[in-house]
């Protein structure tokens, strides 16, 4: 799932800075801004409301929602392709509250629930930073998009502290904060997962969700300017693949 790959360069940073692993010795922030990919000018196509009978549902495939992504030319000068994460990272979210139980299931899903094919890109503007991560996934139709979104939100709001365990870096407590959703696509979500203490203090990673009709649009960042990279996600997203950026 988006969640648990997110978490993974953000840890490299801090293990970086702690260590001394780069020649800066600031304070740890990046210099380079957080990426505000230029939005296309375009207007995204919106999917009509009323299909011909006869026309089949849009068959999504790898390659057109990999077409979709955000690309270096969309992002500011510095930023490189970074490999995506795959298989089991050893990042691991659990809690004793019952609350948090579905976020906990949310979170170590291997896959998001229902997602029939979907791709990832992540990118870093240096080794300590910034990063960002996006990630396309099919959904069955636009309700299973929206059903999910729903469940996420529900899950956010009910858990405020979890555990994250992260093999190699330790274990602490992380506050779970609702933060304002960028305005885009349906059903918008947005969460901060922040550590105060323990061995991944300093440890902020925000997430954004949104739907683009049977398409999920997940995000990730190391920073908490996340309006403008989530918006021109969705709206180039909503181009390439013929998805509405509001509406249902």
């Amino acid at each position: 799932m988006v969640l648990q790959r997110a978490v993974v360069p953000a840890v490299l940073l801090l293990t970086l800075v702690a260590c001394g692993g780069s020649s800066d010795t600031g304070s740890g922030s990046a210099a380079t801004p957080t990426p505000t990919p230029t939005a296309s000018s375009s207007t995204p196509s919106a999917v009509p409301t009323t299909a011909p009978p006869s026309k089949a549902p849009v068959a999504r495939t790898k390659a057109t929602l990999t077409k979709a992504l955000l690309a270096l030319e969309d992002l500011p000068a510095g930023f490189a392709i970074d490999p995506a994460a795959e298989g089991d990272d050893g990042t691991e979210l659990s809690s004793t509250n019952a609350k948090c139980a579905k976020l906990v299931q949310l979170f170590n899903a291997d896959s998001t629930p229902g997602a029939k094919v979907g791709v990832t890109r992540e990118f870093s503007g240096g080794q300590n930073g910034p990063f960002v991560g996006e990630t396309l996934e099919a959904m069955p139709s636009a309700a299973a998009t929206t059903a999910y979104l729903t469940s996420v939100k529900a899950a956010v709001k009910a858990c405020s502290k979890a555990k994250l365990s992260i093999e190699g870096a330790g274990s602490s407590t992380v506050t779970v904060t609702e933060v304002a959703a960028p305005k885009a696509g349906t059903t918008p979500v947005a969460v901060r997962f922040s550590a105060a203490s323990g061995p991944l203090a300093g440890l902020e990673v925000t997430f954004a969700f949104a739907g683009l009709g049977d398409v999920l649009l997940s995000m990730n960042f190391d920073s908490s300017d996340i309006e403008e990279p989530v918006a021109d996600a969705a709206a180039k997203a909503s181009k390439v693949l013929g998805t509405s950026t509001t509406g249902t």
